[in-house]
């Protein structure tokens, strides 16, 4: 048996504050990545699949490419990971998405199709065989 639905202003408030601490985390972590070097930081978290493998993931570089676009040195972190120039926004694409799914869901549909998410997944998995191999 299902509760019964909450109120709509339990809602609004589950929300708003969801936005809030999404916010709150958004700006702790560029506060963050601002003051840490993690390319000289012992303090900055590690790759775990390059600790076990050698090999460069697909994200490997983001951390040291978000402190350089924070530092206003865009050309520093296109070379620490340039996929992070394309990830982020899709990111946050799809966190507005998947936050308005029941406002907008003809948009949330149309953006989890498969002939959306195909090319995306196969760009990852490009980035991360490339990346390795040049």
């Amino acid at each position: 048996m299902m509760p019964p639905p909450l109120p709509s202003r339990s809602r609004s408030f589950i929300k708003i504050s969801a936005v809030i601490l999404a916010l709150a985390g958004a700006v702790w972590l560029a506060f963050y990545y601002y003051t840490i070097d993690p390319g000289s930081s012992a303090r900055a978290p590690k790759c775990m699949f390059k600790v076990l493998t050698g090999w460069d993931c697909p994200g490997c570089g983001s951390q040291r490419a978000f402190h350089a676009i924070l530092h206003g040195d865009f050309s520093a972190a296109w070379h620490f990971n340039p996929f992070v120039f394309f990830a982020v926004p899709a990111a946050i694409y799809y966190g507005i998405v998947e936050g308005g799914r029941r406002r907008w869901p003809h948009l949330y549909a149309a953006s989890i199709r498969p002939v959306v998410l195909i090319p995306i997944a196969v760009a990852i998995v490009g980035w991360w065989v490339l990346r390795n191999v040049l």
